[in-house]
């Protein structure tokens, strides 16, 4: 078995459902959020802290571990779950987003794309084939075809890109070879409806045991989101689990639940936890901030996290002031106990049937920041590059 999805319900007032995937490594509760170790460990937190936290499910990516410190190294360990002392399920991306994010002098053609490293400049080709096959030796439960992720308002690129990553999810079908991974297809299209739908369309006549929803969160703005989910979502199979890729905003799980996704993955609590700013139902709280120097409260008063039961805000502010490493680990712990706890607290009300109320209680005192971290990191690397 690769994986099983089994809907357990859906919430009378909206889309939102509860369900559970079934995989060789455990099972996961959805709708779900997976903490992201790109390079085969979740920053700052071991295995121990992500089953205190409550993760079920966590993300490794492929582009990395491709280069470093080889697919056929981990392999040779005895696949990730081994290596990395994780014994829950992982889910590996294809690397497309990396390679076309960060990889340096990329040539794409129906082929594949040939990039060169960022890491020492050295020349490297994925091809479908490849990528299904790299992904195969690292031994997820859950992996990822190939796709081309454009940017989100180019139409031309945005039809140029679909039908290669059409064409590319195909020949990574073809290429599969293990029947204990899970191959999902990644619908693509930009900000247009029609070509989300076409993707939509074409993917699931492909018969994928899931489906991605890519390309979103990257630059676009959120009710532009929020439209390509109300378009992309109803075309999936109810039966088969709808993971979003790289969304992690408390406000953007809410509204991509709510419109019926199950998974989620995102950087932003870890990246955010290493930069002193903490998730709390009021808002990001910096830690750095002289206001918190004498200040004996919690993070967030109730959490349950280990951070908050055992640290002030006082001392975690001394902690990143000082530059001590536990303090990224402290405030990791909680950002991640916090969307962890968010998704909860979900699951508990789309079963009550309370989902509704729920999320605008929760986003009536959560302020909304209007960019992402993608957007931002975009913003800052084009600045840094016209300098």
């Amino acid at each position: 078995m690769s994986l099983e999805f089994t809907l357990l319900h859906t919430d009378d007032r909206s889309n939102a459902r509860l369900g559970r995937i079934d995989t060789p490594h455990g099972p996961i509760h959805t709708p779900a959020f997976a903490p992201v170790g790109t390079q085969a460990t979740v920053k700052a937190l071991d295995p121990r802290d992500l089953q205190e936290v409550g993760a079920e499910l966590i993300l490794a990516n492929t582009y990395h571990l491709y280069l470093r410190p080889g697919a056929d190294v981990v392999a040779e360990m005895g696949g990730l779950h081994r290596f990395m002392g994780w014994r829950g399920p992982i889910l590996t991306d294809s690397g497309g987003f990396q390679v076309f994010s960060l990889a340096e002098n990329r040539i794409v053609s129906d082929d594949g794309v040939v990039f060169r490293s960022h890491i020492d400049g050295s020349q490297h080709t994925f091809t479908p084939e490849s990528v299904v096959q790299i992904q195969e030796q690292l031994g997820a439960d859950i992996i990822m075809c190939l796709d081309e992720c454009a940017e989100p308002h180019d139409r031309a690129y945005n039809e140029a890109a679909l039908a290669r990553t059409h064409a590319w999810a195909a020949r990574c079908q073809a290429a599969q070879r293990r029947d204990d991974q899970a191959l999902f297809g990644i619908v693509q299209g930009g900000i247009f409806a029609d070509l989300r739908r076409q993707s939509a369309e074409f993917l699931v006549g492909l018969g994928f045991p899931g489906y991605a929803i890519g390309g979103l969160s990257v630059g676009e703005r959120k009710p532009d989101m929020y439209d390509m989910l109300d378009v992309t979502v109803p075309l999936l199979p109810a039966g088969k689990p709808r993971y979003l890729m790289g969304v992690g905003a408390p406000e953007d799980l809410l509204e991509a639940v709510a419109r019926g996704v199950d998974l989620f993955d995102c950087v932003l609590p870890t990246r955010l936890a290493r930069n002193a700013a903490l998730f709390t139902r009021q808002g990001r709280l910096n830690i750095r901030n002289a206001q918190f120097e004498r200040d004996p409260a919690p993070i967030e008063a109730g959490c349950g996290c280990y951070t908050c039961q055992h640290f002030s805000r006082a001392y975690l502010r001394h902690l990143f002031k000082a530059k001590e490493i536990l303090a990224a680990r402290l405030a990791t712990i909680h950002n991640v106990h916090f969307l962890l706890a968010l998704m909860g607290d979900m699951r508990q009300a789309i079963e009550a049937g309370t989902f509704d109320a729920f999320k605008a209680e929760f986003l009536s005192a959560y302020p909304i920041i209007p960019h992402d971290i993608r957007a931002a990191n975009r913003e800052r690397r084009k600045s840094q590059s016209s300098r």
